[in-house]
């Protein structure tokens, strides 16, 4: 019974951000707001319900089978990615960059806050 009720908040959470971005027309993915909208719910409750807790560990536990779609995909279109790899490569590239800098940003003023109240 506790994966099934950490599934339907999983799902419910997802279902509500679709509903969003389909009612508001946001270009954002809908998983992506339902994510924004369990984070929420999560803070509000101040704890992860045991049921939750459950059934993100078993997802968790075969997340690298998310992965064989991706590699299929990449050996499928193979040819398409050698004809647009410096486009891609760029890309790989300047967003990593961007994100390092962003989380060491992110960091450093996270150290300086709570640096702070000790």
């Amino acid at each position: 019974m506790p994966l099934i009720l950490g599934m339907s908040i999983l799902l419910a959470c997802q279902f509500a951000g679709e509903l969003l971005v389909r009612a508001f027309d946001l270009p954002i993915p809908g998983p992506v707001i339902g994510m924004v909208i369990l984070l929420v719910g999560l803070l509000v409750r101040g704890k992860v319900p045991s049921s939750l807790r459950t059934t993100g560990e078993g997802l968790l536990r075969y997340l690298t089978l998310l992965f064989v779609p991706a590699g299929v995909g990449l050996m499928l279109h193979g040819r398409l990615i050698a004809d647009d790899w410096m486009a891609i490569g760029v890309t790989l590239v300047l967003s990593t960059a961007l994100t390092l800098a962003v989380t060491a940003w992110v960091m450093q003023r996270l150290a300086k806050r709570f640096g702070e109240r000790q």
